[in-house]
């Protein structure tokens, strides 16, 4: 009974293992990312970083900067084992809090992002709309440019809405 109650159990794992490692690559984190998360959530404890990689057939190295990630994210910390050297890692305790604050934190930057690029084009398009050679291309690129500035404009109000921080942090 205890074998097929650990089949079950693995292959839940490496379901959401794989389910968490897609959505994280969709998400522009990288595979690992999510796999290294939802292992180590569907974990009692501590595992290390020589673990880890051995259960989802990953280098020591890339487990390391993939642990690091969360680890600045807030979603994973560091625990430690008295007289041992190794680097073990376990889920935030608050996991729903530090994913809503990761993501959060994540999709402001990647906003950040978008927004320097979109001041950057807008300068280019400016000039190139007052020039008498402008055509219908440039004056539709440029007016949606200006379209995705203020949809820019209203997610980052959005994101700096103290109600929605405050549901964040709740």
């Amino acid at each position: 009974m205890k074998k097929i109650r650990n089949n079950v159990v693995d292959e839940v794992r490496g379901r959401l293992i794989d389910v968490g490692g897609r959505t994280s690559q969709d998400l522009g984190l990288g595979r690992i990312v999510g796999q290294i998360l939802v292992y180590l959530y569907l974990r009692e404890g501590e595992s290390s970083i020589d673990q880890i990689g051995h259960d989802l057939g990953l280098s020591k190295a890339s487990v390391s900067i993939a642990a690091r990630q969360l680890e600045n994210m807030g979603l994973l910390r560091r625990a430690w084992k008295k007289a041992d050297r190794k680097t073990y890692y376990r889920t935030a305790d608050d996991i729903a809090s530090a994913l809503q604050q990761g993501l959060l934190a994540f999709v402001g930057q990647k906003i950040q992002a978008v927004a320097g690029e979109l001041d950057n084009v807008n300068g280019k398009l400016e000039e190139a709309v007052k020039s008498p050679e402008a055509g219908k291309e440039v004056e539709f690129v440029y007016s949606r440019v200006k379209r995705a500035k203020v949809l820019r404009d209203k997610l980052a109000g959005l994101l700096d809405n103290p109600i929605l921080k405050f549901f964040v942090k709740s």
